[in-house]
């Protein structure tokens, strides 16, 4: 991808991956925002070296390893994308507390409308200060968001080098072993 095309992608906008109304939607996955190869592309996690979909297939949500030009497949698995704040940056850090609170309300007006049923939140920084829960860790939360159980799991940016892939995809096999759990069980409390 040349720089040009990267450099007019700053601050685009990419629109959400999700099931059709009406479809099953077991897992609505929430990046940071999207990155500037995203915006070029219009692709979630399209950045060469992002493991999004490498740990996706590695923890069993898809039956074989995705591109994110494939992205549009993710609806027959029951799951969506969507991003905290919608513009696009070469960094998360870019972005400003403000952009993730308003990013925080866009996102709980749309798990209020599409109800899925788990919100996976990419990024544990970024939730903190969208949702003001500055002691938020990796996991299941103890509260939903609106109708949704809450999860929040590592950045799988390339960038976050104390995620490895097999680190990452053993965190999305939580996800996925809880988003087969009947509601109620194996919450914490």
């Amino acid at each position: 991808m040349l720089k040009l095309d990267l450099e007019a992608a700053k601050d685009a906008t990419i629109p959400d991956v999700l099931p059709a109304g009406g479809e099953p939607f077991r897992v609505m996955f929430a990046g940071i925002n999207p990155g500037l190869y995203s915006a070029a592309t219009g692709w979630h996690f399209a950045r060469p070296g992002n493991r999004f979909w490498p740990a996706l297939y590695a923890a069993g949500f898809t039956d074989r390893l995705l591109k994110p030009s494939e992205q549009g497949e993710l609806a027959r698995y029951g799951l969506g994308i969507t991003n905290i704040a919608p513009r696009a940056t070469a960094q998360g850090a870019e972005l400003t507390p403000d952009e993730l609170r308003q990013g925080g309300e866009r996102l709980t007006a749309l798990v209020a409308d599409r109800r899925p049923g788990i919100v996976a939140i990419l990024g544990v920084t970024a939730y903190r200060t969208a949702f003001a829960r500055p002691k938020a860790v990796i996991g299941p939360q103890p509260g939903p968001l609106g109708p949704a159980r809450l999860w929040i799991l590592p950045n799988p940016s390339g960038l976050n080098a104390s995620w490895q892939l097999p680190r990452l995809a053993e965190a999305f096999r939580e996800l996925r072993d809880a988003a087969q759990e009947p509601e109620g069980e194996g919450e914490t409390q």
